[in-house]
């Protein structure tokens, strides 16, 4: 079966069934290790600022590995991909599981990486080239519903496994479904593509990974080693120079390596940055949330879980919702009016307190969800909807790459933010009981008011952090009024050769 830009034959349900498998089980391996940092700080006796590397080190690797995307797709059959892809995920799957310290532990994290920055692209792309913009929306939303399947599967299984075993089994569950995906893909998926003469350019490769990864280890280096430090502005500098010198670089060629000039269309310029904007906001709740309710309040992984599991099922269940809402009404209704959630529900975490109710923390929780789910996916399909056939594999690389790039700085931005506020709040606090101290405490008394102080002190950071990530999701509730309905752009190409190379046409036997 073959499928073409022009949608004529029927969609490749066979390939697409396959790769939401694959990539439901890179969903779900992050959405299991959020519930768990807490074990695994506790037992591995590291801070905060260092465990967050599970999460950005996940992103480095997807920052530096996803504009390639483009050019792979391009190049190599969709089965090729696939195979690839769940090998290395498989592979840092092994690893992780039976890993004794950090950093082995984080070495599996970013092999995983490797393999999850090549899934999401590869389906995306098979997304677009298969429905027509007209239906899209709606295949999108189920799409959705899958993948958010596994956030809300993942923390209560997450806790529940804490609770029960030790955290490494979060990885030895997931092995062998990885496994039994790889070897269905093998079988069912068949590589009938013809191979590409596009080469890649090795010196964009280059300026990418410097570009993308100094930024990423810069922001992520911040919150352990300070804005001051060598390692954290150096890194910062050397990405700055190095981006620029690539997008200068992908300008002036013949044949990108990631097309920036798919920034001419002005909706998938739009929906970039509000992509940007509104991960930034919800990683502070990824990341935020499960230290509050496990460090400061002492509820266990399994509640925990359970907390998040109503926002978790509602964002899936709106999702194919919103999707035929999108192809009907268009995404500016839905995006501002998720938006304003967001910012509202935003606001109402940074005013956390020490006996917070866990019903007030759920219902909360899964407002937010029902905000964000308004948001994500019709923003990025809207911009998404306006570029030609032939540029949506470097629309997808961009957007993904994006992401991961915002979701890094936005989680090390955050981390930092409430660590640097704690330590702050920490140091006056402590003042504070100094002075009204009349007399010299006991041993016991000394370490319990020093708990004390640790714990308002993190509080306080938590909802400091809450409190910018509201401004966040504030500047992309303005951005959202400048979104239009985006329609197709017609394109001139003259080298029709090269549009029969950047097209992917998924083929598959569906056996």
């Amino acid at each position: 079966m073959q499928q073409s830009a022009t949608h004529t034959a029927r969609a490749p349900y066979g390939i697409l069934a396959v790769l939401m498998i694959g990539a439901f089980i890179a969903f779900l391996n992050n959405t299991l290790l959020n519930i768990a940092l807490p074990s695994i700080m506790k037992d591995l006796a590291i801070e905060p600022s260092t465990a967050q590397w599970l999460s950005t080190g996940f992103m480095l690797v997807n920052g530096v590995l996803i504009p390639t995307s483009a050019f792979l797709i391009q190049k190599y059959s969709v089965r090729r991909l696939f195979l690839l892809a769940m090998t290395l995920f498989s592979a840092g799957t092994i690893l992780a599981g039976f890993a004794e310290v950090f950093p082995v532990l984080l070495a599996g994290r970013m092999i995983q990486a490797s393999g999850s920055a090549i899934m999401m692209p590869l389906l995306m792309n098979v997304m677009l080239v298969s429905f027509p913009i007209e239906k899209r929306g709606t295949a999108m939303g189920f799409f959705g519903l899958i993948m958010m399947g596994a956030p809300a599967i993942g923390p209560t299984l997450s806790g529940w496994i804490i609770e029960h075993y030790d955290w490494r089994m979060l990885f030895h569950f997931i092995t062998p479904i990885a496994l039994i995906v790889l070897v269905a893909g093998f079988f069912l998926l068949r590589d009938v593509k013809e191979r590409s003469a596009t080469r890649i350019d090795l010196a964009s490769v280059a300026l990418s990974s410097l570009g993308f990864g100094g930024l990423l280890y810069g922001f992520s280096s911040a919150g352990s080693k300070g804005w001051d430090s060598f390692h954290v502005y150096g890194a910062l500098i050397v990405g700055v120079i190095a981006l620029v010198t690539f997008i200068y670089r992908q300008l002036h060629m013949e044949r990108p390596m990631l097309n920036f000039k798919i920034y001419r269309y002005p909706m998938f310029a739009l929906s970039s940055a509000i992509s940007m904007v509104v991960t930034m906001a919800m990683f502070s709740g990824m990341l935020l949330l499960p230290i509050y309710v496990q460090t400061i309040r002492g509820i266990s992984p399994l509640d925990a879980g359970l907390m998040l599991l109503p926002g978790a099922i509602l964002m899936a269940v709106m999702s194919p919702i919103n999707g035929k809402l999108f192809d009907k009404i268009g995404g500016r209704p839905l995006a501002l009016t998720g938006l304003f959630i967001t910012v509202v529900t935003s606001y109402y975490f940074s005013q956390l307190e020490m006996d917070t109710t866990y019903t007030h923390l759920i219902v909360l929780y899964s407002l937010r969800m029902f905000g964000m789910s308004m948001v994500m996916m019709p923003v990025s399909t809207n911009g998404l909807n306006q570029l030609p056939t032939r540029y949506y594999p470097h629309g997808t690389a961009m957007n993904n790459t994006l992401q991961q790039v915002s979701g890094a700085i936005g989680t090390a931005l955050l981390v930092t933010i409430m660590s640097t506020h704690a330590k702050t709040r920490g140091t006056e606090l402590a003042s504070e009981a100094a002075k009204n101290m009349t007399s010299q405490p006991t041993a016991e008394a000394a370490a319990a008011l020093k708990q004390q102080i640790t714990m308002q002190a993190t509080l306080d950071g938590i909802n400091y952090a809450f409190f910018i990530s509201t401004f966040i999701a504030g500047l992309a509730f303005v951005l959202a009024f400048f979104i239009k309905r985006a329609t197709q752009a017609e394109d001139i190409i003259s080298d029709q050769r090269s549009l029969n190379e950047t097209i992917v046409k998924p083929q598959v036997s569906n056996q």
